[in-house]
């Protein structure tokens, strides 16, 4: 029979069996809010969707039943309504997904702070994680939003290296498509191409979590699928070992050569998930592995596989993140491959990461690890410059006021920039690297209001808009310092006659900006976005950014049917 049931502004439906019905039917609202009252303290709740809900909710012998609609749930608490008499028990949820929460970079006013300090980043697992919230029909929490790793998620074609760098650099200004004020200047890195041939030797621990919440479709099967993408690129000259842990730590496969694919796979293929998840023992043993086959002017590498929700031996943020750090002192670096859903701790994996000296990817599908692990695996696996650091001094005769787009998590001091002592990012072999600055020239109108005692003497004209600095390593080798001055352009284009890839990098950056809430994007809405990046399409060997269109379009699909209505009609059979 079917009923048509009016929800509440948080639709949620479980189409229940007639006697497990009538039993929640007697349940009283005192007797539900008692329970709700027990219910442990969760951590500020971000977006709920209802097949969240339901997956923890619901035994998997109802989850058949549920009707789930494809729009964001605000918070935890939802009262449900099956009959127009019958006032279902009230349901709690805790949120189990775990994400940095950090604020927008401010507006900065070039006369009290000219100089913008940061650490580069080359990781992408935010773009897919993005992806997989709007794939499964909702909205992504705006902590997991991180606009860097969305605009780097994609390839572009800027200019080689030249001379003795590793990178080149390369820098585009155009006006700002959401503020004629504004103009959005473009910094662009191109990591020196490595064919995956001619890279050196490989000494390579996967290190995978096998625990009991690893159990499921986009969980194990999936780190398998993915490794043994990785297994068929594998050389005579490289070597693999294989970590698991669960309640305990183990050795599966002891360094073996690359050449014995059929055994490496043998060993993948075995593994079978259940039991907690004693991630810090494991990570342990994995650098005892590694530095058992380290090779010597080789890539040695960890590639963590797991879900981040670790509950055994050490399991809080500091301490995890400092083993890291102390263990890449050995020469080892940590590559994080996250994976799953509901309880994915997505802080750590990126944390971790970026301790380790590796780089971070979430693999949401086999498309997404083929592009991790064989199109960019070079990328992936070979760094050609360390603690790499970018600094902007802005000159305030031509530039009044600025805002770095993203890199929250990589903001330094104005002095670590000089320090070697400060940890910052790496780039791997033919990365590219996109930062993108909004800023408002002398005598536009900008964001802030002027200061009435502020101190006012004539500044000296200049052709310089702003001195870009980059400090780095080359592997095995003191920290360089390269300056590359920013001209002042007399005529500065529209986001029309900008090049491709800057359009296109400007249509992502005010795509993350709106799934954060668009403080500063204004008029310019998701239909915009998408226009602007459907026109810089370009090339586009792999069909990313053609994906990207769409992902835009469906987000505004999800904002629509997201807009507050007095009453949403479920059916359930």
């Amino acid at each position: 029979m079917a009923h048509y049931v009016a929800l509440s502004r948080l639709p949620l439906f479980y189409g229940f069996a007639a006697g497990l019905a009538l039993a929640l039917s007697a349940c009283s609202v005192k007797e539900s809010d008692a329970v709700a009252a027990k219910t442990p303290a969760a951590p500020e709740p971000l977006t709920y969707s209802r097949d969240m809900l339901a997956e923890q909710a619901a035994p998997a012998e109802l989850k058949k039943s549920v009707a789930v609609m494809g729009a964001v749930m605000p918070a935890p608490r939802m009262a449900v309504a099956p009959m127009a008499d019958i006032q279902a028990p009230g349901y709690q949820d805790v949120y189990r997904e775990q994400y940095q929460k950090l604020a927008d970079n401010p507006i900065h006013a070039v006369a009290q702070d000219p100089v913008s300090t940061f650490s580069i980043d080359v990781d992408t697992g935010s773009y897919a994680n993005v992806r997989r919230f709007l794939n499964r029909g909702q909205l992504p929490p705006e902590e997991a939003v991180r606009l860097e790793e969305l605009v780097n998620y994609f390839p572009y074609g800027y200019p080689q290296n030249s001379g003795d760098t590793p990178f080149g650099v390369s820098t585009e200004l155009a006006v700002t498509p959401w503020n004629p004020n504004s103009r959005l200047l473009k910094v662009a890195i191109k990591a020196s191409e490595l064919q995956s041939q001619a890279m050196p030797p490989a000494n390579l621990v996967f290190l995978v979590d096998v625990s009991g919440s690893m159990d499921r479709p986009d969980g194990l099967p999936l780190v398998q699928s993915t490794l043994k993408l990785l297994v068929d690129q594998l050389r005579a000259e490289d070597k693999v070992s294989l970590v698991v842990y669960a309640g305990e730590s183990r050795v599966v496969l002891a360094p073996t050569a690359g050449s014995e694919k059929a055994k490496i796979r043998a060993a993948i293929e075995q593994l079978q998930a259940g039991g907690s998840t004693a991630g810090e023992s494991g990570i342990q043993l994995a650098y005892q592995q590694a530095q058992q086959g380290f090779v010597a002017k080789g890539i040695n590498r960890i590639l963590l596989a797991t879900d981040g929700d670790f509950n055994v031996g050490i399991s809080d943020f500091d301490s995890l993140k400092k083993l890291a750090e102390d263990k890449r002192q050995t020469g080892v670096s940590l590559t994080t491959l996250g994976f799953g859903t509901d309880n994915y701790n997505e802080q750590l994996m990126e944390q971790l990461a970026d301790a380790g000296n590796g780089n971070y990817a979430y693999i949401d599908n086999l498309r997404e690890a083929r592009k991790v692990l064989v199109q960019q695996l070079s990328s992936t696996l070979v760094t050609v410059a360390k603690d790499v650091k970018i600094q902007v001094e802005f000159n305030p005769a031509q530039v009044s006021e600025y805002r770095l787009l993203g890199y929250e998590n990589r903001a330094l001091k104005r002095e670590d920039f000089s320090n070697d002592k400060v940890d910052a990012g790496e780039i791997g072999a033919g990365h590219t690297v996109t930062a993108l600055y909004e800023i408002v020239p002398a005598g536009n109108k900008g964001w802030l209001e002027p200061l009435r005692y502020q101190a006012t003497e004539k500044r000296a004209a200049s052709s310089e808009m702003a001195l870009l600095r980059i400090r780095y390593k080359a592997p095995q080798q003191q920290s360089r310092l390269l300056e590359v001055p920013i001209a002042a352009d007399a005529k500065v284009p529209a986001i029309a006659d900008a090049s491709a890839d800057l359009r296109f990098a400007a249509a992502v950056a005010a795509f993350a900006q709106q799934l954060k809430g668009g403080q500063y994007t204004q008029g310019f809405d998701l239909a915009a976005s998408a226009e602007l990046a459907r026109g810089a399409k370009g090339e586009d060997r792999f069909g990313l950014r053609a994906e990207f269109v769409q992902l835009v379009e469906l987000a505004q699909s999800l904002h629509t049917a997201a807009t507050p209505s007095s009453s949403t009609m479920a059916k359930v059979d």
